[in-house]
């Protein structure tokens, strides 16, 4: 497989997460930033190595072949970030772009030597699921901040939004994996809620919370 045949597999796997029934390829376009001709194009070439099958105004699905392939690209993504911050001690917002380039490393025996090292991490450092070597998923029981009670406190246990723009204001505001936050107040006019956060009390906007998963 090239490294965009795999970008494609990898997009066409998060976007399904979301609609199960069949991805869009003007979806999968947007996405990776190219024309719609070129995605079905791609769709094309991937069919016939049966990593995808694709039904006219239904889209594009993996197949179960194409499903596992697609688990072990974000397997290997997700373990070289667990890498990066724990071993190499880069910042959670600094490890995206580099997992992007070492997720094409073909080795399966260095990606299981890795996931052996790292003592078998479930959860990479945004929160996100470690498919295993068979391509199983970890499931846990969550919710966005935004969702959940006042007056009870919660653990962060992940962020929807993962771009460095966002991390960095988290790491500002001293919320991480792990971080116990309370809900004190929410204001009904604009949303802001006042959460308290390491003992302090701090501010922020409905929009941070419907970008952090607690439990």
């Amino acid at each position: 497989m090239t490294v965009s045949e795999e970008n494609y597999l990898k997009v066409i796997y998060h976007l399904s997460l979301v609609s199960p029934k069949g991805v869009n390829t003007n979806a999968i376009a947007g996405m990776l930033d190219t024309k719609a001709s070129s995605v079905t194009d791609m769709i094309k070439k991937i069919a016939e190595k049966d990593l995808v099958s694709y039904i006219k105004y239904q889209g594009v699905s993996l197949t179960e072949k194409g499903l596992y392939s697609a688990k072990m690209i974000v397997r290997k993504h997700r373990l070289w970030e667990v890498f990066l911050v724990d071993k190499l001690h880069f910042s959670w917002d600094e490890v995206h772009e580099i997992a992007e380039e070492l997720e094409h490393i073909k080795s399966e025996k260095l990606i299981n030597k890795l996931d052996e090292f790292l003592e078998f991490p479930d959860f990479d450092p945004h929160g996100d699921p470690i498919p295993n070597a068979d391509g199983e998923i970890k499931k846990v029981q969550k919710k966005l901040l935004s969702e959940v009670a006042l007056q009870i406190q919660y653990q962060c246990v992940g962020v929807k939004d993962t771009s460095v723009e966002f991390l960095q204001f988290l790491d500002k505001k001293n919320i991480a994996l792990g971080t116990f936050i309370t809900i004190l107040e929410k204001e009904a006019f604009d949303e802001t809620l006042k959460i308290e956060v390491n003992s302090k009390t701090i501010t922020i906007s409905n929009k941070i919370a419907n970008n952090l998963y607690v439990q």
